[in-house]
């Protein structure tokens, strides 16, 4: 049991570290033809939105919006899937341990 415990243990302090990592990582996604560029980081916070001034047009605010919404959710689809492919085997493992629910 002991043994467990500390597998537990070390299994936590990796997927910790790994975490801290992803924060430190940014993954980028663009739409409108690259006139929408959102920068977040591997653990899904939006770090930054760039507008092109050719992207801003008073008479259609909606093709912005859904310009800016396309690229949030590309940008956060790709944090996602580099969180899974950092994490994955860390989370794999505890299914190893052969403990319930995990």
């Amino acid at each position: 049991m002991n043994q467990l415990l500390q597998q537990v243990g070390e299994m936590q302090q990796q997927m910790q570290a790994a975490q801290a990592d992803l924060a430190k990582e940014t993954v980028e996604a663009s739409a409108g033809g690259g006139m929408v560029t959102v920068t977040a980081s591997g653990a899904g916070e939006i770090k930054s939105i760039s507008i092109d001034p050719k992207a801003v047009d008073p008479e259609d605010t909606d093709l912005l919006g859904d310009m800016v919404l396309a690229a949030v959710n590309e940008a956060l689809k790709s944090a996602n899937s580099l969180a899974e492919s950092k994490l994955g085997g860390l989370a794999g493992g505890l299914g190893g341990l052969g403990l319930p629910g995990l």
